[in-house]
């Protein structure tokens, strides 16, 4: 699974991994699936992971991960003629899978959003689609949406005219927020330039953190740093290992001490519980993970 890989900023489009998971076979297939030990209700923080852990649909995941989680990222995508998007049926059944297992959903925003673009109509068009994906899961009761801040390039500079990108997040959050969301359940993640830059945002519209732990490290920031300075405000933490330069691979890919950073910062939350989200796309990266977490993670008492 690559269309979430941090290479992937809205620049381009993987639809040939996009296109793999919208052809699956979904309801009524039959697979194998690993022996996968349930961490529900573990921990002093909300486990959860991808909708996209089997090569199938969003309700098949839901309901082979909701005995085993507590919560699900649901990934959701529109790309060319691909999509992912849950009709009002699917939407009733994700709702019967969460009620029946004390499930919650998070729910990642489109890849591609140009909310900072100069090009009024690119934002506008930008604006829409978040809002009807808000307003499409509005029965799930998210705790959370996961938005990126797309740059117009990639690096240490989103866009060659910072305060043209800055003030279009500005007017386009202004939109956003004009729905009546509580503006802490909207979580800004970090990507590949420095954090720092939209810390004037965060602040000004009382928006959350999404930490990601693999798009941190593999952009060479300090993850010390970053879990300190943004303590009180991270609500969701992605966490994923990164091997050969690519990252969500399992989390035994991480070192020691990255793993100590992560669980010390973990379970001494201002948002109680905090969502720890394994974004990895595939049964062995999630049971590799799992195994992680069991020995990283301080059960509650």
């Amino acid at each position: 699974m690559h269309f979430l890989d941090s290479r992937f900023q809205g620049n381009e489009k993987d639809s040939d991994a996009i296109q793999s998971f919208s052809t699956l076979p979904t309801k009524g297939m039959q697979r194998k699936t690993l022996m996968i030990k349930s961490f529900k209700n573990r921990f002093p923080f909300r486990l959860g992971t991808t909708s996209y852990i089997l090569p199938a649909d969003l309700i098949t995941n839901a309901r082979f991960l909701a005995p085993l989680v507590d919560d699900i990222e649901l990934v959701l995508f529109e790309a060319d003629d691909v999509s992912n998007l849950p009709d009002a049926g699917t939407i009733t059944e994700l709702q019967d899978v969460a009620l029946s297992h004390d499930l919650t959903y998070t729910v990642h925003l489109p890849l591609g959003l140009s909310l900072g673009s100069a090009d009024e109509k690119k934002r506008r068009s930008s604006v829409s689609r978040a809002l009807r994906m808000v307003e499409l899961t509005e029965p799930l009761n998210p705790i959370a949406y996961i938005l990126h801040f797309e740059g117009e390039q990639r690096g240490p500079a989103p866009s060659e005219n910072m305060s043209g990108w800055i003030k279009g997040l500005r007017v386009s959050l202004g939109d956003l927020l004009d729905q009546g969301k509580a503006p802490s359940l909207f979580c800004v993640e970090t990507l590949d330039y420095p954090f720092a830059l939209v810390d004037p945002i965060l602040s000004e519209f009382g928006l959350s953190v999404c930490l990601d732990v693999g798009h941190t490290l593999l952009g060479g920031y300090p993850l010390d740093a970053y879990l300190a300075k943004y303590h009180d405000t991270i609500r969701v933490f992605h966490a994923h290992g990164i091997r050969e330069n690519k990252d969500h691979r399992d989390l035994g890919a991480l070192k020691g001490s990255e793993l100590d950073l992560l669980f010390g910062s973990l379970q001494s939350r201002a948002f109680s519980p905090a969502v720890l989200t394994l974004e990895v796309f595939n049964e062995e990266d999630f049971r590799l993970s799992l195994d992680v977490v069991k020995n990283m993670g301080r059960p509650l008492a």
